[in-house]
């Protein structure tokens, strides 16, 4: 079966009608796809579109990037060679069968899932690794005592140092669970907040922060009677850095903002940041959710403080999250939340309670020992497919995903439309059509995408509106799935109008 790859949007209708189809196999011709096709898509979405997205997974992005799960970065494809079908659809959708939510249908139609910056999908490995746990280890950990809590206790220790080496944190110790960003992030606000922030004191915060970042800074700021100053970013989304040294002084005690924004998708420069926070004597916390499952983070090299994560947004569980700071900060925070596991030699006598250290003092509480064990999971199966691979196929699929956009009229992507320094995250608004409302009108398609003020409405408002639609990629996301998403948004244009 031979398959021309064309460089505008696939039509869903042009595959079902045989006089447009580019499939020699089904009508015996090679017709360009008809401009005007997608004009009457009434039942574009019906079986044939299963066949579509199994047939043309990944054709879009892999002729640029054929080695990405088979090791090398060499194209398996010259800029004219014919695609062969072993070559090109073999190992995205070889991967995509790792993914046993990716096959559910929703109403009716295939799942098409682009709503992987709000959580990922979860390969075999994961679910896998998940399900061995409760079926042969699981107990409450404990190094000293029986089989299953040695077993759990290992397991939950060794998830720590994949984390670490993961992040290339000093050691372990260094390397907090918590349930997600949000809780690593209220630990920080609440825990060094409270033990450092004094009436007049500075936290500069951006216009960009999610609500996790944003809101636990407010109610610290508020308990210490501290301030709250705001860099602005510039009408393309990007952060005024030139504004930073004028925010920051000598009552600044601390810098927050995402590595990735969550709306824009856009990459803040962290290492610069972090040098300039220093040398005014202000500590940096760094949300870390969106970077983290899309290419390598080096804490030590990033030169930031505190750094969080969530597993969800990585192929891991949900309801598993970290927090990296640096031991020497950890060591002089008090305890987030007291109980067992972190309190040892208690008696009535408070005075005399030892409290863990490192990162085992801010964990109390019987742990989420399957969550860990499941993000080592993830990050084992991330590693194995070449992240440096991972972060070149993306980059193609934001260009791929840019320029498909653009045949929308009435579409704006929020923030800049190049692809260079940014994740495959697309917030858009459509003219004359409600976010939600096209949310709705999607999902009966059987499209997962996100819509609303997406956590982040003093972002949204910048960029002068209060709602948007963003559609989010990963490691399983094809540019035939964007495509389909670009004809269904034509349409629903025109329905709506």
């Amino acid at each position: 079966m031979r398959l021309r790859i064309y460089r505008k949007p696939f039509r869903i209708n042009d595959w079902r009608k045989p006089g447009n189809c580019t499939c020699v196999k089904c009508c015996g011709r090679q017709k360009p796809l008809s401009s005007t096709s997608a004009l009457g898509m009434g039942e574009a979405l019906e079986t044939c579109r299963r066949e579509f997205l199994q047939k043309f997974s990944g054709i879009g992005v892999l002729g640029a990037s054929a080695g990405v799960f088979r090791g090398g970065g060499r194209s398996i494809l010259s800029q004219n060679s014919r695609p062969a079908r072993n070559q090109t659809l073999a190992p995205l959708q070889t991967l995509r069968e790792q993914f046993p939510a990716l096959k559910e249908p929703v109403n009716g139609h295939p799942l098409v899932y682009l709503d992987s910056a709000a959580t990922t999908q979860r390969p075999r490995a994961v679910i896998d690794a998940l399900g061995n746990f409760y079926l042969h280890d699981n107990a409450n950990p404990g190094k000293s005592l029986h089989a299953l809590a040695r077993r759990s206790a290992t397991l939950y220790e060794n998830a720590r140092g994949t984390v670490a080496r993961f992040l290339n944190a000093r050691g372990p110790e260094e390397i907090v669970w918590t349930r997600g960003t949000t809780e690593a992030l209220n630990l920080v606000a609440s825990s060094w907040g409270g033990a450092n922030l004094r009436n007049g004191d500075e936290i500069v915060l951006t216009v960009s922060e999610h609500y996790s970042s944003l809101v636990p800074w407010q109610i610290a700021a508020r308990r210490a009677n501290a301030r709250v100053r705001i860099m602005d970013v510039e009408d393309d989304g990007r952060l005024r850095l030139d504004q930073l040294d004028t925010l920051l002084s000598e009552r600044t005690k601390l810098v927050a903002f995402p590595h990735v924004s969550n709306v824009l998708g856009l990459i803040n420069p962290v290492k610069e940041i972090c040098e300039r926070a220093h040398r005014a004597g202000a500590l940096v916390v760094v949300d870390g959710a969106q970077s983290v499952p899309h290419f390598s983070v080096d804490v030590q090299e990033l030169g930031c403080d505190f750094f969080a994560f969530s597993a969800h947004k990585m192929l891991g569980p949900m309801g598993t999250g970290i927090l990296w700071a640096r031991r020497e900060i950890l060591e002089n925070m008090p305890p987030y939340q007291v109980g067992s596991n972190m309190a040892h030699e208690v008696d009535l006598e408070s005075r005399s309670t030892h409290y863990a250290e490192g990162a085992w003092k801010f964990e109390a509480g019987t742990p989420n020992v399957p969550g860990p064990v499941g993000l080592a999971a993830a990050i084992e199966f991330l590693e194995s497919l070449g992240r440096k691979d991972l972060w070149t196929r993306e980059q193609e699929l934001t260009r791929h995903a840019l320029s498909a956009f653009k045949e929308v009229k009435g579409l704006r992507i929020l923030g800049p439309t190049e692809p260079d320094n940014r994740i495959s995250v697309f917030s858009f608004v459509l003219e004359r059509n409600e976010a939600l409302d096209i949310v709705k009108a999607v999902d009966a398609m059987g499209f997962a995408v996100r819509g609303g003020d997406l956590a982040s409405l003093p972002l949204l408002r910048r960029m002068g509106v209060t709602a948007a639609v963003r559609a989010s990629c990963y490691v399983y996301t094809t540019a035939a799935e964007v495509d389909l998403l670009v004809a269904a948004l034509q349409k629903e244009r025109r329905g709506f109008s």
